[in-house]
Order: structure tokens, then C-alpha cells, then sequence
């Protein structure tokens, strides 16, 4: 029951105590854990819901707290694992009808492409569940049994691990899908513009089929200190079609990976089964979305940090995709990124942006490019955002995953590779609010976080975000 909490926070075993109080029924449904955070999965009471939009009942209520231990009606690892695996929508989430759309695309007009794009995801508005734009059921869930786990210690705080290097408050990551050949073309052009604004990014390449791929475009990337991600086999929509047709082709997948030398894979269209991670050989995937009511395989982890699942670390795709924002929603500004942002930086959570070179080469989408990069930059600079790539986030994530905190006569200290950039922070409660208090290196001074860069509140039992 401790594993998600721990795993999240990296904090002291001894602080965590949570138990079931009676025998959990296995019956998966909906229900809430305080507000914002919408679970699913069994708990012991009333019959869970069946579905998101019907009143859901809210379970913080049946906390009891005795001698020190938290007893909950339902297993908190079990639930977060559920929403990171997206196991609320079942099978079959790649419909018949989106597979049919993949294998005719080819001989569609963009036009017509649009227009039945928008057909599939008509209704996506009203959908209640995942949370659009950004939604942190798993955050809130966390935020609520650390809350909880104050109470029932009686501390005044609680250390962990902080989520970034150095301080950060946050993090983000820019991302590029390189889909056809005049993409790959002006893979060039678009470092150019990311350097101009201090920016490294990941450029997810296709294998087979779409277009060539030279050892000279690919070490072109690297020499500029970008990075290189396998992007699906030949992009056709059908990965996970079929077991037997995805193992033959996670074979060469896999193959591309060593050749390619990238540690990192998404597949195309955002298309997934994370019960077959297992059969690809990358340190990390980026292909599941925090909520995916405009893809074509809806769904969502309902989290802005990255997570593991089995060896693979989870990078989750938390910001609308640039195609879906100008040739779905035809919106051409950034305010839907900039309310995203402003719900993930208040998390200290993981900004994922996927932008295609594809569709940047008109003068109107490439100037709203240019405004989000500005913006993006401004932020990171106001508010400390770590501004990093991928890899780099793999790195880092996995660094603090083997790294625990220890007490002497000095007081807490972290032990493991990477500890000299890791920040000790502290937990503790404010009129019913988490606050969160980052200690830096040296400890000479507390980092500040978000607007006064001392410490973060997190309004999780007090709002949605």
C-alpha cells in the first residue's frame, strides 16, 4: 500500500503508515478522495461508480486515523497504477473505425483528414473524465495522504527528496515528431529557432518507410546537443493492432534503437498498450498522455510527473499537441499552453510539449511557435523551471529513485549518485494546505518556489488543480 507514496516522494519509510481496515472487494469503479482527485478502482464500502459522470463518492470521509496508522478503504498503490495504465478504459480503446482512418489515410486529403478527425472526436468537451486541460487526480491523491500522513505523526513536517535538480521548481521538455520527409527537412530550420531561445529538444525520428534516415541527419542532432527518439516503425497507426504483428515489429524497434543509439521511444499517434512495454528495449517511452480526449485513443494517466512502469520510465505528454490546437480546435495562440503550464508549474510537475516540424512551415503557425518559446523561456526564468531534455529527465529520474534520506548528528542527508543535486524538502500543513519547503544544497537558504520562491502551497484539498 506505501509503494506509490514512497516512490513519489522518496521520503523516510518510518513516516508512512497506511492499512486497509478491512478487506478491499476487487470490484472497480469510480469514486473520489477528496476533491480533485478521481480514483478508480475497489474500496470498501459502498458500490463504486461505473462511470465518471454519475455523482461520485467522495471516500476521505472513511479515513480513520488510530495509534499512529492511516487506515484507508482502498489501496492507494492499486489506484494510481490503475490511472497510470489507463486501466479505466479497458480494451479495444483503438477503435475499429480509427483503424480504418489509418489505413486510408494515405490516400486522404488533408482536408478530408480534418473533417473526419473532428467527426471521431465529436463530444470530447463534455467528457468529465480525465480532467481537461490537465488532470491531476494522481497529484491529488499523493498531496492528500501526505496531508494525511502529517496528522497521524503529529510533525510538524515531513522531509523527502525534492522532484527536480538543484531546486527546480518545475520542469518542462520540448518535444518534435518528425512525420515526413519536408519535416525532416526542416529539422535545421527549427534547431536554429530553438537554440535562438536557449532550448535542446528531443526529435523523435521514424525508421522505416516515411522517409531516409542518414547517420549524417541523425549525428546532425546530436552535434547541436539535441537528442534522438525512435518514433513508432513506419507511423501506419497499427502498432498495437495485433500481438503477434507488434512483437515482430518491437523486434526491429528495438533494432533501430541500438542503431539509432536513442534511449527513448513514442509511438505514432499516441497509440498504446502498456501491458506490452515489456517486449521494447528503451530506457524510456513518451507516448501516453495526461488526458487524451482530442487523440484518437482516449484515455490519460491523470499525473504531470513521470512514473515508472516496470523498467521503463513513463515521460507522459501533459500540454495539447501543436496539430490538434491549430487543425482541431483552430486555435492559433498560446493560451491553452499557458493555462496548462499554470495548473503543472503549481504541481512542480513535467511540461511535455509535442510540436511537428510538419506544421510549422507556414508563417502563422510558426510565429505562434516562436510565442510559446518566448513564453516558455520567460517562465522558466521567473519561476526556476528546469528546462531540460528527455534524456535528461530519464537520467534524473531515475538517479532520485535510488537515492533515500538517512539522519546523523548533521540531520537529514541523501545518499546516491546524483545526490549533489538533489534538494532535501519538507512537507508540512497550513490551514488544511499541503506546503512544501525546498531546502537548497548548501543550506544556506531555502530555494523559493513559484511567485515568492520560499515555498509552494498546494491547493489540492482546496480546488481541482
Amino acid at each position: 500500500m506505501n509503494k506509490c507514496f514512497i516512490e513519489h516522494y522518496r521520503c523516510p519509510e518510518q513516516y508512512v503508515r497506511f492499512a486497509c481496515k478491512k478487506t478491499v472487494p476487487l470490484t472497480n469503479g469510480y469514486f473520489l478522495f477528496g476533491q480533485g482527485a478521481t480514483c478508480y478502482g475497489s474500496y470498501s464500502g459502498a458500490q463504486p461508480s461505473l462511470s465518471p459522470d454519475e455523482a461520485l463518492c467522495d471516500v476521505l470521509r472513511d479515513v480513520v486515523i488510530e495509534g499512529g496508522t492511516i487506515y484507508l478503504p482502498f489501496n492507494p498503490s492499486q489506484v494510481v497504477d490503475n490511472l497510470h495504465r489507463e486501466v479505466y478504459v479497458g480494451e479495444g480503446s483503438s477503435s475499429a473505425l480509427a483503424r480504418m482512418y489509418y489505413f486510408l489515410r494515405p490516400a486522404l486529403s488533408i482536408a478530408v483528414r480534418r473533417h473526419l478527425q473532428k467527426f471521431h472526436l465529436r463530444g470530447w468537451d463534455k467528457l468529465l473524465f480525465p480532467r481537461w486541460p490537465v488532470d491531476c487526480s494522481v497529484d491529488n491523491l499523493l498531496e492528500q495522504l501526505m496531508l494525511l500522513s502529517l496528522r497521524a505523526t503529529g510533525l510538524e513536517r515531513i522531509p523527502f527528496i525534492w522532484f527536480w535538480p538543484e531546486g527546480s521548481s518545475s520542469c518542462a521538455v520540448m518535444t518534435h515528431d518528425v512525420e515526413t520527409e519536408a519535416g525532416r527537412n526542416f529539422c535545421a530550420p527549427l534547431m536554429d529557432m530553438d537554440d535562438s531561445f536557449g532550448i535542446k529538444a528531443s526529435f523523435q525520428i521514424i525508421p522505416e518507410e516515411r522517409y531516409g534516415v542518414s547517420p549524417e541527419f541523425l549525428q546532425a542532432i546530436r552535434q547541436r546537443g539535441f537528442e534522438v527518439v525512435i518514433h513508432d516503425l513506419n507511423h501506419d497507426g497499427h502498432l498495437y493492432s495485433d500481438r503477434k504483428q507488434f512483437l515482430e515489429r518491437a523486434a526491429k524497434i528495438n533494432s533501430y534503437g541500438k542503431e539509432y543509439g536513442a534511449d527513448g521511444f513514442r509511438a505514432g499517434v499516441l497509440y498504446r498498450n502498456q501491458l506490452w512495454y515489456d517486449a521494447l528495449r528503451f530506457s524510456y517511452d513518451m507516448s501516453v498522455p495526461n488526458v487524451a480526449h482530442l487523440d484518437p485513443q482516449r484515455g490519460g494517466c491523470c499525473t504531470v510527473m513521470p512514473y515508472f512502469l516496470g523498467d521503463i520510465l513513463e515521460i507522459p505528454v501533459t500540454t495539447v499537441q501543436d496539430y490538434t490546437l491549430f487543425h482541431i480546435l483552430n486555435d492559433y495562440s498560446i493560451d491553452i499552453w499557458k493555462k496548462q503550464i499554470d495548473i503543472i508549474t503549481a504541481k512542480h510537475g513535467l511540461m511535455s510539449f509535442i510540436v511537428h516540424p510538419d506544421y510549422l512551415m507556414k508563417p502563422r503557425e510558426l510565429s505562434v511557435y516562436r510565442v510559446l518559446l518566448d513564453y516558455l523561456t520567460r517562465v522558466g526564468q521567473e519561476k526556476a523551471v528546469w528546462l531540460t531534455t528527455p534524456g535528461e529527465v530519464n537520467r534524473w529520474w531515475r538517479q532520485r529513485a535510488e537515492m533515500r534520506l538517512v539522519e546523523n548528528d548533521q540531520g537529514w542527508q541523501i545518499e546516491g549518485d546524483g545526490k549533489e543535486r538533489a534538494c532535501i524538502a519538507y512537507a508540512s500543513e497550513e490551514k488544511g494546505s499541503l506546503v512544501l519547503t525546498v531546502q537548497a544544497p548548501l543550506e544556506e537558504e531555502s530555494l523559493l518556489l513559484g511567485i515568492s520562491r520560499r515555498e509552494s502551497r498546494s491547493q489540492a484539498a482546496e480546488n481541482g488543480h
